[in-house]
């Protein structure tokens, strides 16, 4: 299969919905947090998704919403990087591609690159490890994977 590249754009209230619908899925969110209300879901749009600086951005796919990235400030040298895609897109390639299109965004700022999740996202694992990630350490009972280079 191959994929078109996804587009990733900054977030606007029109994704309120297809939001609520990747965050209110409980598989989705196994490992993050409980599935969120639709006031829970449009208050993470306006705070991380419409803030000045945003920390997540939507992710398109031939004109659909198939979920968000995650690309903000981590520290001072690292930015975070990371993906919450819906289930029907998962094992498809997608957070491979989101992974390279990140990683290359985190070097045209001179910025380390840092997954993090939690220690049961095996997945996660596995796609930072594919990528030249290692682990790190821990962080608030997350894993952290750093790109080496």
């Amino acid at each position: 299969m191959n994929l078109s590249e996804p587009l990733i754009r900054e977030m606007t209230l029109a994704d309120l919905d297809d939001l609520y619908a990747l965050l209110s899925d409980s598989e989705v969110m196994r490992y993050i947090e409980p599935p969120f209300s639709k006031e829970q879901t449009m208050q993470f749009l306006v705070d991380a998704g419409l803030s000045e600086k945003p920390l997540v951005y939507a992710v398109e796919d031939s004109g659909s919403f198939i979920g968000y990235v995650i690309f903000h400030d981590y520290d001072e040298e690292n930015m975070e990087i990371g993906w919450i895609l819906k289930r029907d897109v998962w094992g498809k390639g997608y957070a491979s591609i989101l992974t390279k299109m990140l990683i290359a965004e985190c070097r045209k700022l001179r910025k380390g690159t840092i997954i993090e999740c939690d220690p049961r996202q095996a997945v996660t694992e596995h796609i930072a490890k594919k990528h030249g990630f290692t682990f790190s350490g821990k962080r608030d009972g997350c894993d952290v994977y750093k790109l080496e280079e």
